[in-house]
Parts: C-alpha cells; sequence; structure tokens
C-alpha cells in the first residue's frame, strides 16, 4: 500500500520492449537505501515489483495488462518519473489509500495559474469518472491530490508550488497522459451495495434507486 506522497523524482535509465511487455531501468537514489529485490515500488502511481538494482538504479518488468491500462509504455530514456516507497507500519498516513493498481488513463486538458498555485483539468473515460467527487482523493501519476471541481467528463485539482516541485506535474504540459487511480472506499461501497456499472449505463436497471430507498426506511 502507498500514500500518494511522492518520496523523489527518478529517470528512466532505459527501456527495453518485449512484444506485449516493458521492462524499465530507472535512476533513483533515496528510494534505494533499503531496497530488496521483491520489493514493490510505484513508478508514476503503478505498484511494480524490483527484480535487479544496485545503488544507483533498479529495474522492473511491466506486463501486458499493466502496459495495456497505464502510460508507463509512453515512456522514453530521461524522462521523469514519480517514485514512492510502500507504505512502512507506523509511518504518518499524509495522503489516502493508494494501491498503485491504475484505474485508467487521462489526458490534461487544461492548466490555469491560480496565485500561488496551478489549477489541472483532467480529461477521464467513465470508468474513472464515476469514483471521482468533490473534495474526494485521487492519485494523479502516483501523487495524492484533493478533486477540486469534476462533471461526467473532467475533474480539476489544485497544485501549490511544493508539489509542483516535488512531483511531474510540475513539468506536464496540455495535452500529457497521465496515469489515475481512484479511492478504493468508493469501489468497495459500489460492490458491497450491489451497484452494476454496466446495468447503469445500459440505465436498465441499478442497484439503489430512490424507489429502493424509500422501500427500506430511508427519507427521500
Amino acid at each position: 500500500m502507498f500514500t500518494g506522497l511522492v518520496e523523489e523524482l527518478g529517470k528512466v535509465k532505459s527501456i527495453s520492449r518485449g512484444q506485449k511487455s516493458v521492462r524499465l531501468t530507472i535512476n533513483a537514489l533515496k528510494i534505494l537505501t533499503d531496497v530488496k529485490l521483491g520489493d514493490s515500488i510505484a513508478v508514476n502511481g503503478t505498484c511494480l515489483t524490483v527484480v535487479d538494482y544496485s545503488d544507483k538504479f533498479f529495474t522492473a518488468d511491466v506486463m501486458p495488462e499493466t502496459v495495456d491500462k497505464t502510460v508507463l509504455a509512453k515512456l522514453k530514456p530521461g524522462d521523469t518519473v514519480n517514485l514512492e516507497r510502500t507504505m512502512r507500519l507506523g509511518d504518518r498516513f499524509g495522503g489516502h489509500i493508494v494501491s498503485g493498481h491504475i484505474d485508467g488513463m487521462g489526458v490534461i486538458s487544461g492548466m490555469t495559474k491560480d496565485d500561488n498555485a496551478v489549477i489541472i483539468r483532467i480529461e477521464a473515460g467513465q470508468e474513472v469518472m464515476r469514483y471521482i467527487i468533490k473534495k474526494g482523493s485521487v492519485a494523479i501519476d502516483g501523487i495524492s491530490l484533493t478533486v477540486v471541481e469534476c462533471t461526467e467528463e473532467w475533474f480539476t485539482v489544485s497544485l501549490i508550488p511544493h508539489t509542483a516541485s516535488m512531483t511531474t506535474l510540475g513539468i506536464k504540459k496540455t495535452g500529457d497522459p497521465v496515469n489515475l487511480e481512484t479511492d478504493v472506499i468508493g469501489k468497495y461501497v459500489e460492490k458491497l451495495l450491489g451497484f452494476n456499472y454496466q446495468d447503469n449505463v445500459d440505465k436498465t436497471k441499478s442497484g439503489i434507486t430512490l424507489d429502493f430507498l424509500g422501500k427500506h426506511g430511508f427519507s427521500i
């Protein structure tokens, strides 16, 4: 488990591509001080397993499923990435629960200066947007952020100067793709309530309706 607080910016040293997979080697320093084979490291929010390392780099394999669902395959040597080690028991929990399992990709569609902050707008598909709520949490390339505004097609977040300087969002531009992971609590609530996303898309039935709530004692 991760918290979405980026520890270090790494640099892609090399990338080798298989038929459907990718092997990444990333230069880093801080996160390698206690690394072991088999450890998990979040790379732009994607949980990867260390298969080789030195005191200056680590290597991780990216399987086809992860290649399809994330922007990792778009990386090039020299690109900067966000890095975070797994949370240790007893650490301060400064972000939110981040699993490192990407829900989908989004695209930065706007960046606006607001005094000392930068407002970033991100467009994403319904597989992501159904879990996005105003003032809720979202991980963008592994960065824990709070949703400012949202519609069915896009949402915005606000970056303070510190976040911009310590993460890749400070060097992103309009049109860049990003990894998105929504708050896991919403997914569990959806599952426990028996809500089926495809049924909602089809508009034929839904797990929770106003009629259902009324029949079970809720005031509407």
